[in-house]
């Protein structure tokens, strides 16, 4: 696992696709370099790159900008890893970076576009449920933010 300070934005871009294309993550696609540079760079948010064989092939991106807290914001591995342990090695990271600071709470959110074994796997890592909400959004493989292949799991509904 390194640690990537200050991140690029090509890299995040390209690892934040490689990742998170197939769970439909689309809310940083569309950023432009102003306001992507404003979420990554910004003071709190920490960016792992999960590093085999010289290729990032897991991102992990951290906030700490709320006292006391941490949000696992991204997470997660390339396809050719799930199922490896890799997820397990980054999460564990993850949790000793977290718990290593002065916070009380660790978080992270997901959604039902996710890997199917998710919340399971949250929940093995220590994390349980605190609230369920319900959220909208356009499917962005219809405005472009993503192919309209991306996550072939998942119906696209026009």
């Amino acid at each position: 696992l390194r640690k990537v300070e200050p991140p690029a934005l090509d890299w995040y871009r390209d690892l934040y696709r490689r990742v998170g294309e197939e769970w439909l993550w689309f809310t940083r696609s569309g950023l432009d370099d102003a306001d992507l540079a404003g979420r990554i760079h910004a003071p709190g948010v920490e960016l792992y790159g999960l590093v085999v064989d010289s290729q990032d092939e897991g991102l992990l991106e951290l906030d700490f900008s709320v006292d006391g807290e941490c949000q696992l914001l991204y997470f997660g591995v390339t396809a050719k890893f799930i199922g490896t342990g890799a997820a397990r090695f980054l999460m564990n990271r993850a949790l000793e970076i977290a718990w290593s600071r002065d916070v009380g709470r660790v978080w992270v959110h997901t959604c039902t576009f996710d890997h199917p074994s998710a919340v399971a796997f949250y929940q093995r890592s220590g994390f349980r449920a605190f609230k369920r909400q319900i959220e909208v959004a356009d499917d962005p493989r219809l405005n472009g933010k993503l192919p309209r292949d991306a996550a072939r799991h998942v119906p696209v509904i026009a």
